[in-house]
């Protein structure tokens, strides 16, 4: 007690002594988050580091009747955010580049609407976007492509489809690895889908993957699955942290373009059938995939639709393409995609809660200058962040619909969606390189700085 006493007369003495404009009126963080406590008779939780050592300069002036007023005065000096927890109970953490409030993201929406208020102004608008996000990714000009053939596995065959694993070279001596899922009978040409991967544990090895790409192929499409930057096998090459390095999404629009420039070379694959679809970081990639790259005819983002959350990972949002003229959001990525269709599907459990009243009106606006064209959401208000089973049924209704795919393939007697006779494989199954990166060619390059020379600055 005697300590803690001192300690108070400490601070008391340091403002005393600080209280003027000469000295910019600094008060201790830590202090002045005790006297909002006080003032405003609520309780707020932080991690220790956050405040220590840190000084509020013009603290008491910030200071307003409205409690997340003087919260926001305060804090936003330090780059830091609060949260509200419960009545009179908030937590404060670092600022938060890729987030807003709802608020915020909703009247962004509103200001948006604004820049695009005919067919015209969105065309010109789509087109700077477009410009600024490749320029912002380093992907004006793409860097050379190596020509060697992609590295593949022996394909084992299951009820309806098959699988093979493939690597493919996207710069010197870095892969990208996927699993190519095949009808076992077609004729024709064949529709290509792109399924990237999103931040769930176990990557693209996952049941939910899995099951996703068999049943699109059984429906009659090619299906590739493949991982994230420095995650799944692409770890053996680089560093987990390197994945939340800036310059991954980068790295994973380049593979996705290069994955599809290998697809659309397969024998049969159709390029007026192409489409796109993933959740969580995946449906970042989906949104900005095809915003970026004309070839995708069809999209459907998973759980990531969002006026307020641009991904939380430096993967989905680093490169700052949501920076582009004057602003933008991924509700306004996922707009760039029309008259293409889009199915957008959203859950009542994450940052997608507000999207049939919110962004997807405003998807909705933009589709509307173009006659005929398709958008939907699909909205799951008791479901949370993920491609389950739900998702995975109306994702492949609308590609049957969209795409005239075979849908009784992929039903049962009672015409329901059957996923019960896929196959769910062992992870080490779908590796390319070998339980312990065995097979990893001579060439593969194992430095982010060796990688980082290879892109365009």
């Amino acid at each position: 007690m005697k300590k803690l006493g001192l300690y108070i007369l400490f601070l008391w003495a340091f403002t005393a002594k600080a209280q003027t404009a000469d000295d910019a009126f600094k008060r201790p963080l830590k202090a002045v988050i005790a006297d909002i406590e006080q003032r405003f008779q609520v309780k707020i939780r932080y991690p220790e580091e956050l405040v220590a050592n840190r000084m509020v300069t013009y603290a008491d002036w910030r200071f307003r009747p409205d409690l997340e007023q003087t919260l926001h005065n305060v804090l936003s000096s330090q780059d830091i955010t609060f949260a509200k927890e419960a009545t009179g109970k908030y937590k404060l953490q670092s600022f938060q580049y890729h987030l807003k409030t709802p608020q915020e993201g909703k009247e962004q929406l509103a200001y948006l609407s604004t820049l695009s208020p005919d067919n015209a102004h969105w065309e010109a608008r789509k087109a700077n976007l477009k410009s600024c996000m490749l320029e912002a990714l380093g992907l004006k000009t793409l860097p050379a492509q190596p020509q060697s053939k992609p590295i593949t596995t022996q394909k084992r065959t299951f009820d309806g489809y098959t699988v093979e694993n493939v690597a493919i070279e996207t710069l010197p001596g870095v892969y990208v690895c996927g699993s190519l899922y095949k009808p076992l009978k077609s004729k024709g040409l064949i529709p290509v889908i792109l399924n990237p991967d999103g931040h769930f544990g176990d990557g693209r090895y996952r049941a939910d993957c899995q099951y996703r790409c068999a049943m699109q192929a059984k429906m009659g499409a090619i299906a590739f699955a493949y991982d994230l930057f420095a995650w799944g096998e692409s770890a053996l090459q680089f560093k987990p942290e390197e994945h939340r390095k800036s310059q991954a999404q980068t790295m994973q629009i380049l593979n996705g373009i290069r994955i599809l420039d290998w697809l659309l070379s397969l024998k049969n694959a159709d390029p007026n059938r192409v489409a796109i679809t993933g959740a969580s970081g995946g449906g970042s990639q989906t949104m900005l995939m095809t915003a970026l790259d004309e070839r995708i005819k069809l999209s459907i983002p998973v759980a990531m639709l969002s006026s307020y959350h641009s991904g939380g990972c430096p993967c989905e949002s680093g490169m700052g393409v949501h920076l582009c003229e004057g602003g933008t959001n991924n509700a306004e990525i996922a707009a760039m995609a029309a008259p293409r269709p889009q199915l957008v599907i959203s859950d009542g459990k994450d940052w997608t809660q507000q999207v049939p009243t919110v962004e997807f009106p405003f998807v909705q606006k933009i589709y509307q200058f173009y006659p005929q064209a398709v958008v939907e959401n699909i909205h799951l208000a008791n479901e949370g962040h993920d491609y389950g089973s739900n998702k995975r049924k109306a994702m492949y209704q609308f590609l049957g619909k969209q795409f005239q795919l075979d849908l009784k393939s992929i039903q049962n007697a009672n015409g329901e969606i059957d996923e019960s006779k896929v196959t769910i494989e062992p992870y080490t199954q779908l590796y390319v390189f070998g339980e312990k990166g065995e097979n990893l060619p001579a060439n593969a390059c194992k430095s982010f700085e060796q990688l980082q020379s290879f892109l365009i600055k």
